[in-house]
């Protein structure tokens, strides 16, 4: 019998969902909900046989009050609205238009006397009518089948309970999916024990283990877009052991005015655990040197340079020119930056760098008012096999451009370099720091130019970047590649780091290089088992790791500074100063200016680069055997 009953109202159920998507069903409930409300209107007010003295203004009624009701809801889309979905914004629309229609009803009524129709009747039938049209839509978005049994959904505890955590909570609530919320955790020790949106604030978020114990909590929504990167990493030390499932929602930046649902949850990053603080950026000081100006990028089609382009067409400039060597990454940039709606001129350009003819052309036709160099070969391994062209684009490439910037008037140029180039033992550091030293060489021949360097690690997202290798290798099962135990780098983030280059831009007065504050260098390894808990693996069981050993060019650790006393604090706190020319340079200040000369004769000449790079870099130390 039971399972007879559960089929039936299945069966009714469905049904009765199904018809909320169509109008003429709505309309026609409707239509019998109006002329019952006229009914009751009479009935309360004399008696449930109506008299017949009355019974012929009734019917009158019966049919007018529909008659005016129902064009209103039509010409109101009330009959195109799928009510199974509806949400509160469908149901103010709707008691607008019932509002609306009663007035005009009562308007022609008096108007017109086309019955008669006691004032008390009057407010019963309109208060019944509101009830039941109302009640009916409601009915269509609160019915589902309840004898059912439910799906399986995943028992959810969400952290934060402010207005992010609230408005998680509302759309789990009104879209029931595989994420069934228990309760909230908050460390406002006010909200413990109250309720929001029919869910307890069950206690802190120190008391997460205990919670998650008790209720069976396979999954931990974090709603906190404003937590630095030291509260998310503090929650996922926290929750790792106990292998839930943590989704974040991003952060504020991220969100950047968008609508906070459960589409826009995401599973933690590596880079939200870096616990970096937000960068502060003095605004002002920025657009004064980007405002209304011809702005070149190189390499703007790589991670680096492409973000540059994104913050500095946020400071209006007057065009920016897209300069890059590969053309599918412009492109793919374009594509990008043709969504955005700024309006400002942007020039791409498909050229070498290192090409002088095509530079010149470029400068003769752009004449930018400041460069941002980020063009470089990054690839370490790589450019050990290839050591001339990386000498051929890292530092003739850089000399180039310099000199025309220079020649051309430009105001500042900017040079992104690498923490690499500190006592290098690649040959793609040495050529970097060779770029460094050419700048300091250019910068005397041209004073009114204002040149610079700045230095930092690798950036988490980047193309060189071992994340997504690391990615690639756990969705193949492993094994998981590093080269040494004990392997250090200093990561940032891409948009942190290019807001802090631009912002060293300003700051510039000619010949520094300025290095970036990178925090504390991160141990390979350690990166390598928090990704494969971040999907879901355990490291050594799931996912074995393999140490590889050290590749061609690479150091365990690399260095910012040459010497740490030659550097100087900046008015921003997480940007440093010191001299291009810091560190044995070997050449004298004499030859500085012969630089660009002498590497472009060798590099017409077939001497090996190692001795030009240890000419000109004397702590240059490639590895053994090169």
């Amino acid at each position: 019998m039971r399972i007879i009953l559960n089929n039936f109202f299945d069966a009714f159920f469905q049904t009765w969902k199904k018809l909320s998507g169509h109008g003429f069903y709505v309309a026609l409930f409707d239509c019998v909900f109006l002329s019952l409300a006229v009914y009751l209107g009479y009935a309360i007010r004399l008696t449930l046989f109506i008299p017949s003295v009355n019974l012929i203004d009734c019917v009158r009624v019966m049919f007018v009050f529909p008659a005016v009701m129902l064009p209103v809801f039509f010409l109101g889309r009330q009959y195109r609205t799928l009510w199974a979905q509806a949400g509160l914004e469908d149901y103010v629309r709707f008691a607008r238009l019932y509002v609306l229609s009663a007035f005009v009803f009562v308007v022609l009524h008096y108007m017109w006397r086309f019955a008669l129709l006691p004032r008390t009747s009057l407010v019963i039938m309109l208060f019944a009518g509101i009830l039941f049209c109302g009640g009916l839509r409601v009915s269509f978005r609160l019915v589902h089948p309840f004898f059912q049994s439910p799906p399986q959904r995943c028992e959810t505890l969400i952290v934060g309970a402010g207005e992010a955590g609230t408005l998680l909570a509302r759309d789990l609530l009104r879209n029931p999916g595989e994420l069934l919320p228990r309760g909230f955790v908050d460390d406002d020790p006010r909200k413990k024990g109250k309720n929001i949106m029919g869910l307890t604030v069950l206690g802190t978020i120190a008391d997460l283990p205990a919670l998650i114990r008790e209720h069976g909590v396979s999954v931990v929504l974090v709603a906190l877009p404003s937590a630095n990167g030291r509260k998310i990493r503090a929650l996922y030390d926290m929750l790792a052991p106990l292998g839930v499932s943590v989704r974040v929602l991003p952060s504020l930046r991220e969100l950047a005015g968008g609508h906070i649902s459960v589409s826009r949850l995401r599973h933690i990053r590596l880079e939200d655990l870096l616990g970096r603080e937000p960068v502060q950026i003095d605004i002002h000081r920025i657009s004064a040197y980007l405002r209304g100006r011809s702005v070149l990028v190189t390499g703007a089609g790589g991670s680096i340079g492409s973000e540059i382009v994104h913050q500095v067409l946020l400071n209006n400039p007057r065009e920016v020119v897209l300069l890059g060597h590969g053309e599918q990454s412009l492109y793919l940039l374009l594509e990008a930056l043709h969504k955005l709606p700024s309006g400002i001129p942007l020039h791409p350009i498909v050229a070498d760098v290192a090409d002088e003819t095509a530079m010149r052309g470029v400068f003769r036709t752009r004449r930018p008012d400041v460069v941002f160099h980020a063009a470089a070969h990054k690839h370490v391994p790589l450019m050990e096999g290839n050591p001339r062209e990386a000498l051929r684009v890292n530092a003739l490439g850089t000399a180039t451009i310099a000199k025309l910037a220079g020649e051309f008037g430009t105001e500042r140029m900017v040079l992104i370099s690498t923490d690499k180039a500190v006592n290098p033992s690649s040959v793609m550091g040495a050529s970097k720091r060779v770029a460094e030293l050419l700048l300091s060489g250019i910068q005397r021949r041209f004073p009114k130019t204002v040149y610079m360097a700045v230095r930092f690690g690798n950036v988490l997202g980047s193309r060189g970047s071992v994340i997504p290798k690391f990615e690639e290798q756990i969705a193949a099962g492993g094994p998981v590649t590093v080269t040494d135990p004990e392997m250090k780098r200093y990561f940032m983030l891409i948009p942190e780091a290019v807001s802090l280059v631009i912002q060293a831009g300003a700051m510039g007065k000619g010949g520094e290089l300025f290095v970036l504050d990178m925090g504390e260098p991160l141990l390979i390894s350690e990166m390598a088992e928090i990704l494969i808990r971040l999907h879901g693996y355990q490291p050594c069981r799931d996912i074995s790791i393999v140490f590889t050993g050290i590749r061609p060019g690479e150091k365990l650790f690399e260095e910012l500074f040459y010497d740490p006393d030659t550097v100087q604090p900046t008015a921003h706190p997480k940007v440093f100063a010191s001299s291009l020319l810091t560190g044995d340079t070997g050449t004298g200040d004499a030859g500085m200016d012969e630089l660009p000369a002498l590497l472009e004769e060798s590099l017409k000449e077939s001497s090996p680069v190692s001795e030009l790079l240890h000419r000109m870099v004397p702590e240059y130390r490639p590895p053994r055997g090169d």
